[in-house]
């Protein structure tokens, strides 16, 4: 591979990168323009390099060393893996940041596809990376699957709802019950019920809301989406 073709991969696995970037930017994802404009154009440098073993070695070295791509390949995806690995987060009652790990492990194989000589296939893989991320969320979110919250309901020790009423409210909502577990706080002297639960659509969310501040014995109350 010739200087100017080295380079130009380079350039092309960093465009590539920064669209992607662009796109998770623009989405306000904590790993932006910058981060998968490194990964794509680092995994294509150290693919380039791998063309040029020869450049390695010290002048008049009569030594020769086999190199193997597939373990630079290795290597490369295993360690962005750890980068991946770093934007999942746990908040609350959900996990965030699968998709941006996933879109920075692809970015990283496209990258290693650019820098191995396929130009045509990686900028392919570039601008379908780009309509899984943005045309597929619209679609995704029409989708009427099951939605799934964790509530978490407190009454005062001495009030009259128990488990059967906080179950008999949440199927009146068209909220199905996974499991449920229960709290007495020491301190506030709480009764509290801890539903994961499931329904069809996202409006059911709103309609138990108002049901539970309109209720004088809710103490408080906690909706929140519960994704695995």
């Amino acid at each position: 591979m010739t200087a100017a073709a080295a380079l130009s991969h380079l350039i092309v696995a960093l465009l590539s990168g920064a669209l992607i970037g662009a796109e998770r930017t623009y989405h306000g994802r904590a790993a932006g323009m910058r981060t998968y404009a490194l990964v794509c154009m680092g995994s294509a440098l150290l693919l380039v390099m791998m063309t040029l073993p020869s450049d390695w070695l010290s002048t008049g070295s009569r030594v020769m060393y086999n190199v193997d791509p597939t373990r630079v390949v290795q290597g490369i995806l295993t360690g962005i893996g750890f980068l991946g690995a770093g934007v999942i987060v746990r908040e609350r009652f959900s996990v965030r940041g699968l998709t941006t790990a996933a879109s920075i492990w692809g970015t990283a194989a496209i990258g290693i596809v650019i820098g191995s000589g396929f130009l045509v296939p990686g900028l392919v893989a570039t601008f379908l990376t780009l309509f899984i991320l943005t045309a597929c969320k619209g679609l995704e979110e029409q989708i009427t699957g099951q939605h799934r919250v964790r509530c978490v309901v407190g009454f005062a020790v001495d009030a009259e709802h128990d488990e059967e009423w906080v179950r008999a409210l949440f199927l009146q909502h068209r909220f199905y019950v996974i499991d449920m577990s229960y709290e007495k706080e020491e301190s506030s002297g709480l009764i509290r019920y801890d539903a994961v639960m499931w329904a069809h659509g996202r409006r059911s969310t709103g309609h138990l809301a108002r049901e539970l501040r309109a209720t004088p014995a809710v103490q408080m109350f906690t909706l929140a989406p519960s994704r695995d």
